[in-house]
């Protein structure tokens, strides 16, 4: 029973760093902004951490299991 919430949050947390990691690289590669308002390098930088931050968790939600 206590595997559930674990199973439940690495999914969630990879759903989400995949989905940013992709969304990420396609706006790097059509040269558009990341997010409006901030230099492009920092917030594809921020990005890119943040993903990898969300795939590390739900890797690690996985290992609990």
């Amino acid at each position: 029973m206590e595997s559930g919430p674990a199973i439940f949050a690495g999914v969630v947390f990879a759903l989400f760093g995949g989905a940013l990691v992709v969304w990420t690289v396609s706006r790097v590669r059509h040269g558009e902004p990341v997010a409006h308002g901030v230099s492009p390098v920092a917030s594809a930088t921020l990005a890119s951490v943040a993903s990898v931050i969300a795939l590390v968790l739900g890797v690690w939600c996985f290992s609990r299991v």
